[in-house]
């Protein structure tokens, strides 16, 4: 009851795992992301119990900007470096027509 009104609490759904995809990350974890990447891939980092990050280009603690960041690694747990090969696979990007 908050003044007067009755209040209905619901809890946030927390994933077990994010995983999600960076275009450059530092070794402390600290992520950039490409364009629209920007949109969920965050708020998905910060709803997992683990975060995982494939970034495409992994670089040194300090190298990224802290204009540059756009999720702060508190919020990963696991970087793993692609290669080249893997980052070039973007299957959701494939055009598709009907």
């Amino acid at each position: 009851d908050i003044a007067g009104r009755t209040q209905v609490l619901e809890h946030a759904i927390t994933a077990d795992v994010a995983l999600i995809r960076a275009e450059v990350a530092d070794t402390a974890g600290n992520l950039r992301f490409h364009e629209t990447a920007r949109n969920f891939n965050p708020l998905a980092a910060m709803s997992g119990r683990v975060c995982i990050v494939e970034a495409e280009k992994v670089v040194d603690k300090g190298e990224l900007a802290p204009d540059d960041i756009h999720l702060p690694g508190i919020y990963v747990h696991h970087v793993v470096e692609l290669t080249p090969e893997q980052a070039a696979d973007k299957m959701i990007e494939k055009e598709t027509t009907r």
